[in-house]
C-alpha cells in the first residue's frame, strides 16, 4: 500500500496563503503607482495648494493684500470657478 496518499496535504498547504497575501499587495502597490501617475493620489489630499483661491490666501496671509481686497477678489474668483454658496453667503 502507498502511505504517501494518505498523508494529507503536506507542510507545502502553508505556502498558497503567502502567494495570495502577496498577490493582493502586488494589485494594491501597482494600483497605488498607477493613480499617482495620472494625477490621482491615492488619499484626498485636500485643495491643490496651486489653485488661485489657495494663493490668494497665501497672499492674505502674507500682508501682501488688505482683508477687503481679499474678499473682492475671492468673490470673483468663486464666481469663475463655480464655488457653490449658500444664501447667507457661506461656502459649501
Amino acid at each position: 500500500m502507498n502511505t504517501l496518499a494518505h498523508a494529507g496535504p503536506g507542510p507545502w498547504v502553508l505556502f498558497f496563503p503567502l502567494v495570495w497575501a502577496a498577490v493582493v499587495i502586488g494589485i494594491v502597490t501597482v494600483a497605488r503607482r498607477v493613480g499617482r501617475r495620472r494625477g490621482r493620489p491615492w488619499r484626498d489630499s485636500g485643495p491643490d495648494e496651486r489653485s488661485p483661491i489657495a494663493l490668494l490666501g497665501h497672499r492674505f496671509a502674507a500682508g501682501e493684500i488688505d482683508e477687503e481686497e481679499y474678499w473682492r477678489r475671492l468673490s470673483v474668483l468663486e464666481e469663475q470657478f463655480g464655488r457653490a454658496a449658500d444664501p447667507k453667503g457661506r461656502r459649501t
